[in-house]
């Protein structure tokens, strides 16, 4: 069996002050909390902070936060006809 590089983890039982540790490190860089996590793990295995191959790339990290509440209630409403399952279609 080939074994291929693993480049997407769910990871559970995070509990509440790793959360907030998580969102503060986000905030305060400017970033996601995917790169947050991902920057926090990499402290913790020894790594260092930099991008590394398997990072997810921060091309689009200057959109975080720069919608609108209307603008996001608006790409939401634009999405939740994708949410309806068509019954019919998995018979």
């Amino acid at each position: 069996m080939e074994r291929h590089p693993v480049n997407q983890l769910t990871v559970r039982g995070l509990g509440d002050e790793l959360v907030r540790a998580i969102r503060r490190l986000a905030n305060r860089d400017g970033t996601s909390l995917n790169r947050a996590a991902v920057k926090l793990m990499r402290r913790g295995a020894g790594l260092d902070d930099r991008q590394g191959p398997d990072t997810v790339g921060s091309s689009l990290d200057h959109l975080i936060g720069t919608w609108s509440d209307a603008e996001a209630e608006e790409f939401e409403r634009a999405l939740r006809h994708f949410e309806t399952i068509d019954e019919a279609m998995w018979e």
